[in-house]
């Protein structure tokens, strides 16, 4: 390049941050008129590293940053108690969306060698780029508040915090293996494809992606008939050459939204079902299952209870699309007798209770041999 890369880094910075580093952390304190130990926190927070007391990294718009934050904390807007872990929530967030949009501007540079060859332009490109980024994020910041408002004012009856809603775990199986199998381009590109799926059915249905853990997908929704069918068309639609199959795990119940993550008994439950789901089904809760048993499209068979982590007796359902045949509670029971007077064939179910071939990135315990009698 024309400048050393120290140059260009700085010219960046200057213009990523607004303006060049002039101050000390305690200078930034001083003027935005916030006790110091408090600055500190609210750095640490947001997921900065401690800075020495006379090293000169701050700008204006940290001062002006530090000086909105106690005002929206003086103001009531934001409890003194929570001010850390918002703190904390934003810096999480805004981190990975950082991490992706530096990533995009690399390819872009790295790729144009007549750009990488000259860092004016370089720069220009980031102060192109830069407000239109921040337009867009402001964009789908505001429909998403205008969404959650939404939500909040219909269910104005249940607390913002704990409500009663239904949870999934969405996971791909053979993934450990899948990551020895291809090379790292190839792993993207599923990573990706199960993303968009994911994304994409979930939306369509009304339910919230709460965030993606690899190969897994962690949802909410507030009714019962869509999470089943956001979990069965998740099963449909994988298990082909482009994507490995996947199982899935659903409960209902109450459940606690801290900072747009969920926790509680019934994220628990859901995801020990998903650990226990043969490769393409669903397993449902108790709870869950008695609100889908009337609807005409699924179909419920219980299954015997199974021993996870954390729960001795967990018994799970399987959730199937809904047909013409028996369903419910009776449906087995009916099948049987209806085979014994031969008035149907005998049709292998593939949410049998027979022992599943475990998938080969699972460890399984060691199985007691049934007695004959």
């Amino acid at each position: 390049m024309a400048e050393s890369t120290r140059d260009l880094q700085q010219r960046l910075e200057r213009t990523l941050l607004g303006g060049p580093r002039r101050y000390t952390r305690f200078d930034v304190a001083k003027l935005a008129d916030v006790p110091e130990e408090r600055s500190r926190r609210l750095w640490r927070a947001l997921g900065f590293a401690t800075v020495d007391d006379d090293e000169v990294v701050f700008t204006d718009a940290d001062v002006e940053a530090m000086r909105i934050a106690d005002q929206l904390v003086q103001s009531g807007l934001v409890e003194r108690g929570l001010e850390v872990a918002v703190t904390r929530a934003l810096g999480q967030h805004l981190s990975r969306l950082a991490e992706w949009q530096v990533h995009m501007l690399w390819e872009l540079i790295t790729g144009n060698p007549e750009l990488a060859d000259n860092d004016g332009q370089v720069t220009r490109l980031v102060d192109r780029l830069l407000p239109e980024l921040e337009r867009v994020q402001s964009f789908v910041w505001r429909r998403h508040l205008a969404a959650y408002a939404g939500r909040a004012f219909a269910n104005a009856d249940e607390g913002m915090e704990t409500r009663t809603q239904v949870v999934g775990f969405v996971d791909m199986v053979g993934y450990t293996r899948l990551t020895r199998q291809v090379d790292e381009e190839e792993l993207s590109r599923v990573l990706d494809s199960f993303e968009t799926l994911a994304t994409e059915v979930i939306a369509d249905r009304h339910g919230r992606v709460v965030k993606m853990i690899g190969d897994e997908v962690l949802f909410v929704t507030d009714s019962s008939a869509d999470a089943g069918d956001i979990a069965l068309t998740l099963a449909e639609r994988t298990g082909t050459d482009e994507l490995p199959a996947v199982r899935a795990g659903l409960a209902a119940g109450r459940v606690l939204s801290r900072f747009g993550d969920v926790y509680g008994s019934v994220v628990n439950v859901a995801a020990r079902l998903t650990s226990v789901a043969r490769p393409g089904t669903v397993l449902v809760d108790r709870a869950l299952a008695s609100e889908l048993e009337p609807l005409a499209q699924f179909e419920i068979r219980t299954r015997r209870p199974v021993a996870v982590r954390g729960y001795h007796r967990l018994r799970p359902a399987a959730l199937r699309r809904g047909s013409e045949q028996p369903t419910g509670r009776f449906a087995s029971s009916q099948e049987r007798a209806a085979e014994a007077m031969g008035l149907a064939e005998t049709v292998a179910d593939p949410d049998s209770e027979q022992e599943p071939a475990a998938p080969a990135d699972v460890t399984v315990g060691p199985r007691r041999r049934r007695r004959r009698r």
